[in-house]
């Protein structure tokens, strides 16, 4: 099959077209806009690291800079535009997109898993006790549940019975989360939490892989196959592969080359490709990325695209930590130019830069530092911090440019 071809920079723009990260990208004000994005990238992966604005709110702040944290509590727990459940992680996803994740939901009554077994085969009992409670006394949270008085506390994995039994019974849709309060789930049955115009009917093998290439490259501009796969966890591989091969016979996707490396196969949808010509070069606009990004998550999508390798090293003990404990990359006009590591003080409102560090090749900081300046006292405003302090900068002479310019 003929290849198009596609300028890497030309990829870029059309990666971050969809990514609603080009300067065009056009979203609705308020809630509308934050319910477009969710829609157009197809989840928003949710964590609970809080060092600043936690990841599901930094990721839609990102893309529509009106954003506030109540807006997503609304759209899930009164307007019912969105739920929770396994996309990439766990996420917030769109109601409209909710019969797609039925057979998920319908293999956690027979989990391949050993993890997932295992929870079952030891909390079953459960299940029927704890629906039946929920039925009767309305939406509930873990907490709502008493410890049993032989069971001790023990480590993060080793669960309470009857959390245990919540979890399983929202992996099978039996119930969905209805709303969070201070970042805790409250538990209810799913018939009184999807609204009733929504479709349930159960797609097949076909239909369900054409929607997850679709929505995948709709989101993604320009994917190879492994991208398209590892989007939305909720399609195993024969069926997101064969989904991809009709496509490509019927003319929906397109096999794109991108500059002159034969070997890689990428896809595209044609309606991404035909307007890219129309993509102009991104302005001075900074964006200051959620390690949980969609942008950037598939690390390898990044560093052969982007030229950017990235790592979260949270999870690594400090002396391994090469940028700090929780980078952002900093996406600037097409590229990705460097990384801060940042803290939010509540207690003193200020934003704790504690490492900013730039790639080796990027020189061009006259044109950079105002626009990197104007979107830091952004971040700082979402993150309900009045001032930043920078503690550790490279190169260092930047420090002194920095701060005048915040002044």
């Amino acid at each position: 099959m003929k290849k198009t071809q596609l300028s890497l920079d030309t990829a870029r723009r059309i990666i971050l077209k969809c990514q609603l990260l080009h300067f065009d990208s056009e979203l609705f004000p308020g809630k509308e806009g934050v319910i477009q994005a969710i829609e157009k990238l197809g989840y928003v992966q949710i964590d609970t690291i809080a060092v600043i604005e936690r990841a599901h709110h930094h990721t839609l702040w990102t893309r529509r800079p009106d954003f506030e944290p109540a807006m997503l509590d609304e759209l899930m727990a009164t307007d019912r535009r969105i739920f929770e459940y396994w996309g990439h992680g766990m996420s917030y996803l769109p109601v409209s997109d909710y019969r797609f994740y039925l057979p998920r939901m319908r293999s956690f009554y027979n989990p391949r898993g050993k993890w997932e077994k295992d929870r079952i085969e030891k909390f079953g009992y459960m299940l029927q006790p704890v629906l039946e409670r929920v039925r009767q006394e309305g939406a509930l949270s873990s907490s709502d549940f008493a410890i049993p008085d032989d069971r001790k506390r023990g480590t993060w994995w080793d669960w309470r019975p009857a959390k245990a039994a919540l979890e399983i019974l929202f992996w099978r849709g039996e119930l969905m989360i209805t709303r969070r309060r201070n970042f805790q789930r409250f538990y209810d049955l799913t018939e009184r939490v999807l609204p009733p115009a929504v479709d349930l009917r159960f797609p097949d093998e076909q239909e369900l892989g054409h929607f997850f290439v679709r929505r995948a490259l709709s989101a993604l501009g320009v994917a190879q196959e492994k991208a398209i796969l590892n989007h939305i966890h909720a399609a195993g591989k024969d069926c997101i592969a064969n989904a991809l091969c009709a496509l490509m016979e019927s003319g929906e996707v397109l096999r794109v080359q991108i500059g002159s490396d034969r070997e890689i196969d990428y896809y595209a949808l044609p309606a991404a490709v035909e307007t890219a010509d129309q993509l102009h070069a991104s302005d001075s606009t900074v964006h200051l990325l959620c390690p949980f990004d969609n942008l950037i998550i598939h690390r390898q999508r990044l560093s052969r695209l982007f030229e950017f390798e990235y790592a979260l090293e949270c999870y690594l003990p400090p002396a391994k930590r090469k940028f700090g404990y929780f980078t952002l990359p900093i996406l600037w006009k097409e590229n990705l130019i460097g990384r801060l590591d940042p803290k939010a003080h509540r207690q003193t409102k200020t934003l704790i830069i504690r490492n900013l560090a730039f790639e080796p090749q990027f020189n061009e900081f006259d044109e950079f530092i105002p626009a990197f300046v104007n979107k830091l006292k952004l971040f700082a405003r979402f993150n309900r911090c009045d001032e930043v302090e920078f503690e550790k900068i490279e190169p260092k002479h930047l420090k002194h440019k920095l701060e005048k310019n915040l002044r």
